[in-house]
């Protein structure tokens, strides 16, 4: 099973922690040539990029804040600036905040949109752009969410976010499936994030033993944790998943739909 990303640049969103860094760092340990990581920590950035350089690929550092308009561009002109060409890219980065049908403000829903739906899309735009020119296959995964079957109800305008960057991953692989460009997404479950933390010991109040109380409770005794997603990403990056395009795979520790009688 070819496992090798050998030679290729990558693009990693919301790379200097969580999902984003492990995925980065999984691809390093996996022959990957070069690595743009994204995020708008300059220190924990320059962190990442010597972990990465360690490993033996290159790195390059940009600050991007994907609410912005010109986020998406930022990042593909860095890209192509310094490495020359986009092979691989992995939509990691994500905004999640509470906001149900009832308590979803207009600013909530704006700056969610753009962060986990409008800068993906851009993002997956150029890098299409640069391997049809180029006439050269490609990878793209985004990092979707077990909500897009339908959400928790506290999670409405997060869910609708992830659900629409869903249906671009499938629409977009099957518009560029004879470009050889294979797109697919993972909808991560409940998983043990630096973000996660924040929200529910300090955002929501549970306090720090919030973390342990509710991984007794998982069918494995934990919660997901970053490298988990990040195996599964590398999978879908390299030659080992050819040729599957389209696919939004659950990654979660329940299976959707079934429920106890």
């Amino acid at each position: 099973m070819n496992l090798s990303l050998s030679g290729a640049t990558l693009i990693v969103t919301g790379s200097t922690q969580g999902v984003g860094r492990a995925v980065a760092l999984e691809a390093a340990r996996n022959g990957v040539g070069s690595i743009l990581i994204t995020g708008r920590n300059a220190a924990r950035g320059a962190a990442v990029v010597a972990e990465i350089e360690a490993l033996g690929a290159q790195a390059h550092f940009v600050s991007a804040d994907l609410a912005a308009a010109n986020a998406s561009d930022l990042i593909a002109d860095a890209a192509l600036e310094k490495f020359g060409r986009i092979d691989a890219l992995v939509n990691a980065a994500g905004m999640t905040d509470r906001g149900s049908m009832i308590s979803g403000t207009p600013e909530l829903w704006d700056r969610m949109h753009a962060v986990n739906a409008r800068t993906p899309f851009f993002l997956m735009q150029r890098a299409i752009a640069d391997m049809r020119e180029r006439k050269k296959p490609g990878a793209i995964v985004n990092i979707l969410s077990i909500n897009v079957h339908g959400g928790a109800t506290d999670l409405t305008v997060y869910s609708a976010s992830k659900a629409a960057l869903a249906l671009v991953t499938k629409n977009a692989a099957h518009a560029h499936r004879f470009d050889r460009i294979r797109i697919n997404g993972i909808n991560m479950g409940w998983a043990d994030t630096p973000a996660e933390r924040v929200m529910h010991a300090e955002t929501l109040g549970k306090g720090p033993d919030w973390l342990p109380e509710q991984a007794a409770q998982q069918p494995f005794g934990r919660l997901l944790v970053a490298e988990d997603v990040a195996r599964l990403a590398h999978f879908l990056l390299s030659p080992a998943s050819e040729p599957m395009t389209g696919a939004l795979i659950d990654q979660e520790q329940a299976a959707v739909g079934p429920r106890d009688a």
